[in-house]
């Protein structure tokens, strides 16, 4: 390594270590019980609440997986997709996030949102929190591989580093840094590091928007591509053994395709994902008074907004100023680090290149968090054994963060896998699986536990059925998998509660008290 390889490696290793010091300053309130550990005892301001929720959410996808589609393919898919979120942030704060914090306190103080689904049905049996639990570690699991990916590819590329060494290391520290905080201790850091990644991402935009020779000079090089610069096409790069080809010294691509309403639709529907979106709903249950959450929604919309437009708009400059440098879907993704790396001086880029940290971080450590929690606190302490202590619940809680990273580990084993692809899968998973029943379960009174239990079954499986079987037909099947489930999932609650028995009085009183409830 020269030495602004080193400088850069040193201004990352140093950020680590501010991130460690946060575990290890909560470490000792996180660890006082179960509550504190998983929901920080109710305890977040608007901000923390809202940049941390945005800064889980996004994670290292923010950074690489959406400029890396605005690199390969042009504007549209990219375009299309960050409205749809942007719209999803902004309605999932609004109607979402207030109800929920009522309703997380009067069904039963839940701090989980297994909890939640069991205790808003008032379960017996603890069939809803089983089927919850379950799928938060299936599509968790899914999602955590899709950090570890971008963990192995920022160190891989920027030192020439063992791809599968640098992603075994990343998964160690942040197993590490999640043991000893808990959720008070990422929410803060999430918080830290939502910071960075905005000020990564703006610094990189003004940057080389400059190099490139400023905005008109970039709108005339990206037209000269078919279908590059469309709201209603997409380019068609020309592959060849899966790399592009270059003639000229310049990418070949083929003739635009269409891209349609009903490519729009699906594209758009990633909105849907964000009302079953765990790591931003538990935000709106931790936070300490429910009226912080206007406040909250508009820090989160405005974040979320101005990231996503600089990542597609980075994505795009990179295609002008390194036409040729990135060959494959998956190579696309390093534009943002190319970016960095090349335009700013060591230790800015260092800085940078720990903006991509913070967020593979910030998301990793929630997702091991929140299917630790479904696991101990759902299906060992509320199943297998209702009398486990606090101290046996935090221990079986650690052991599952292990396995679900090790099994994380084993998915992300492929150096040449596309972020944006494993994310969109688990997006979807959660999005189908969750969104619908916590929609129905805020405002329908006449929702029940049957209702519940078919609504989230035919989500979660619709999303694997589709993406496996029904997508690959193509035509009029050929959408995202999240909107036809998540469709299908509505219809289950909605005729299924209709047909079966209406919910118990208490539950219904319980359901009008939460309306208006003061916390």
């Amino acid at each position: 390594m020269n030495i602004d390889t080193i400088k850069i490696l040193i201004t990352m290793l140093l950020y680590m270590l501010v991130v460690i010091c946060i575990g290890i300053y909560f470490a000792k309130r996180a660890n006082q019980n179960s509550e504190e550990y998983f929901l920080g005892g109710r305890s977040l301001g608007p901000w923390v609440a809202a940049m941390s929720a945005e800064a889980s959410d996004m994670s290292g996808w923010l950074l690489m997986g959406l400029p890396g589609v605005a690199y390969w393919c042009g504007f549209a898919d990219a375009f299309w997709t960050a409205l749809g979120l942007g719209l999803g942030t902004y309605i999932n704060w609004l109607i979402i996030s207030k109800r929920l914090r009522r309703s997380s306190t009067v069904f039963g103080n839940s701090i989980t949102l297994p909890d939640y689904f069991s205790n808003r049905f008032h379960e017996k049996k603890k069939v809803i929190m089983t089927i919850s639990s379950l799928f938060i570690l299936i599509f968790f699991t899914v999602y955590a591989a899709s950090c570890f990916v971008t963990c192995g590819k920022l160190f891989h590329t920027l030192f020439g580093f063992s791809y599968h060494s640098m992603m075994i290391a990343g998964v160690i520290f942040v197993i590490i840094y999640t043991i000893l905080g808990g959720f008070l201790a990422e929410s803060a850091s999430d918080f830290m590091q939502s910071i960075v990644m905005i000020c990564a991402l703006t610094a990189v935009l003004v940057i080389a928007t400059i190099e490139a020779g400023g905005p008109n000079a970039v709108l005339n090089n990206i037209k000269k591509i078919p279908g590059f610069f469309e709201f209603f096409g997409i380019a068609s790069p020309s592959l060849k053994s899966g790399a592009q080809q270059i003639a000229n010294n310049l990418p070949v691509f083929e003739n635009a395709k269409v891209y349609g309403f009903l490519t729009i639709l699906s594209t758009m529907s990633w909105g849907l994902g964000y009302f079953g979106m765990p790591q931003v709903l538990l935000r709106f249950m931790a936070i300490r008074k429910a009226d912080e959450l206007k406040k909250s929604r508009r820090i989160a919309t405005t974040w979320a907004v101005i990231s996503m437009i600089a990542a597609v708009c980075i994505g795009l400059i990179g295609r002008t100023l390194y036409p040729t440098a990135l060959t494959t879907q998956s190579a696309s993704e390093n534009i943002f680090i190319l970016l960095s790396s090349n335009l700013l001086p060591s230790i800015g880029a260092g800085l940078v290149m720990a903006g991509i940290l913070a967020a593979t971080i910030s998301s990793s450590d929630s997702y091991l968090l929140i299917a630790a929690s479904a696991f101990s606190k759902n299906i060992y302490q509320g199943i297998l054994k209702k009398d486990a202590t606090e101290k046996q619940i935090m221990n079986v809680s650690r052991i599952t963060l292990a396995i679900v990273a090790l099994i994380g580990v084993i998915i992300a084993l492929d150096e040449n896998s596309v972020i944006f692809t494993i994310v969109s899968f688990a997006w979807a998973g959660f999005g189908a699986t969750f969104g619908p029943i916590m929609i129905f379960s805020l405002f329908w009174k006449r929702t029940n536990r049957q209702g519940a239990i078919a609504g989230m079954l035919a989500g979660g499986l619709s999303v694997f059925i589709w993406k496996i079987y029904i997508r690959p037909l193509g035509g009029f099947f050929d959408i995202y998998e999240l909107l036809p489930s998540f469709i299908i999932s509505c219809l289950f609650i909605f005729i299924v509660s209709l047909l079966t028995k209406a919910p118990e009085k208490a539950i219904q009183e319980d359901f009008e008290k939460a309306k208006t409830f003061a916390c």
